[in-house]
């Protein structure tokens, strides 16, 4: 007689959660019992007895608890697996399990609860109304970004004749730092240098050496905020004792060939065209990104679906990482109240991201979308324009599997994107500026006062 097979129902508990109660017949329980005890008895040393010769009911004494959680969690990994292949269920969460206490004499019960992804029938994709922002650059915008390369290139000499800082110099500095009148041991300076009104230094330093000359001593006054890093600082005077060690002020290259020889180009010509080229394919990338936040948000608007929260969460997860990253290196500190009102936003936009990830992975999927070899090559040689990395290196990189995954799934998304905008009407210009409240409320108070 061939043994009873493990009795397994489905329910349903939201559109983005699911149940499986799983019954695992008694003769399987026993087996897996019996083994166990069996594995134990062999490495189990019990005082009295020598190795492997403890009989069944010592072991069970000695170790019966520890043996019936090994059981369950051996079986729970044994035919969970099994019975969601046989559901045709894949979690997008690790389920989470209740079980009953094993019993070699009964049946064993257990629950998986986990997140999965909504069936999606049909997607509203169509007849968008999207606003392609202009991509023309302007001969301004090359003279700004030569302006900074000057800025970048610029040599550091001391101002003939001498003369008082002035903002632009660069200063070297020397600084002792007392709180509440008392010196603070780690909280001094020395050859520590700053560009005067660049926002590298407190105000009131700033404030303090304008106008001095190399050799002169000031001091600034600077009260800490609340949520200073360091307590003892919290809401106190600092003072700032200060010498001006050393000045000097940026001097600009000339704009000719000899410039754009430094710079890494021929001529003055040659690094105009270069600059433009750069500029003209940020102008469109941000455009096209421009486009894509609107789709996210237009799927979004026509298709009301739940999304499951862990997703969610990863989701949340990354985009938090990329803004402290980001904050990090512009030298910004994020308060606690910035702090809350930002982790809200960013889980409200990561929501919109899955839900948008989710619907477009059913477009793609009624479309029979595919991403070829071919695809998958140009994607390589795009990706080696961008990072300056060699191509046949990164064929080699993206041959592991989670990164391959990744690069599918960018031009897949870039895939379905563009097919979505062919389905749309493309707007040249800005999208309008959103109706405040007090706009959109005055037709109806003018009419009020018709009426009236």
């Amino acid at each position: 007689m061939s043994a009873a097979p493990m009795q397994v129902s489905v329910q349903r508990i939201s559109p983005v959660v699911m149940e499986l109660s799983i019954e695992v017949p008694q003769a399987q329980v026993k087996a897996e019992m019996d083994k166990a005890y069996l594995n134990l008895g062999k490495r189990a040393h019990v005082k009295g007895f020598r190795p492997g010769k403890a009989p069944r009911d010592v072991l069970t004494r000695l170790f019966g608890p520890q043996v019936q959680n090994d059981v369950a969690n051996a079986i729970v990994n044994d035919v969970l697996p099994k019975a969601l292949t046989e559901q045709n269920l894949t979690p997008v969460s690790q389920p989470a399990v209740e079980a009953k206490s094993v019993d070699p004499k009964q049946a064993f019960s257990f629950t998986a609860r986990f997140e999965v992804q909504p069936e999606i029938e049909a997607v509203k994709y169509e007849g968008f109304e999207l606003f392609r922002p202009k991509v023309e650059v302007e001969d301004k915008l090359v003279d700004e970004q030569i302006e900074l390369l000057r800025q970048r290139h610029a040599a550091l000499k001391a101002p003939e004749p001498a003369r008082p800082a002035q903002k632009g110099d660069v200063l070297s500095i020397d600084f002792t730092l007392s709180v509440d009148g008392k010196d603070v041991k780690d909280g001094g300076g020395q050859g520590v240098q700053i560009e005067l009104g660049a926002g590298q230094a407190l105000p009131e330093i700033d404030e303090a050496l304008m106008g001095k000359s190399v050799g002169d001593k000031a001091t600034a006054d600077h009260t800490f905020p609340e949520s200073h890093p360091r307590e003892d600082f919290r809401g106190k005077k600092g003072t700032f004792a200060i010498t001006l060690s050393d000045l000097k002020e940026r001097v600009l290259p000339n704009v000719d060939d000899d410039f754009a020889k430094d710079v890494g180009q021929d001529t003055l010509v040659a690094l105009r065209a270069d600059i433009h080229t750069k500029l003209e394919k940020a102008v469109k990338d941000r455009s096209e990104t421009s486009l894509a936040e609107q789709i996210v948000q237009k799927l979004n608007e026509e298709n009301a679906c739940d999304v499951p929260p862990s997703l969610v969460e990863q989701q949340s997860r990354i985009m938090e990482q990329e803004v402290l990253m980001s904050a990090r290196r512009m030298g910004q500190r994020i308060t606690q109240d910035q702090a809350k009102t930002l982790m809200a936003a960013i889980r409200a936009d990561a929501e919109k991201k899955v839900r948008a990830g989710l619907l477009m992975a059913a477009i793609a999927k009624k479309n029979d979308f595919k991403v070829t070899p071919d695809d998958i090559e140009k994607g390589l040689v795009e990706l080696a324009e961008e990072t300056g990395k060699n191509v046949a290196k990164l064929r080699v990189e993206y041959r592991e599997a989670s990164k391959r995954d990744i690069l599918v799934g960018m031009i897949l998304e870039d895939k379905i994107l563009d097919f979505i905008e062919t389905k749309s009407k493309i707007v040249d210009g800005d999208p309008p500026a959103p109706k405040t409240e007090e706009a959109a409320s005055k037709p109806k108070s003018e009419e009020e006062k018709k009426e009236g």
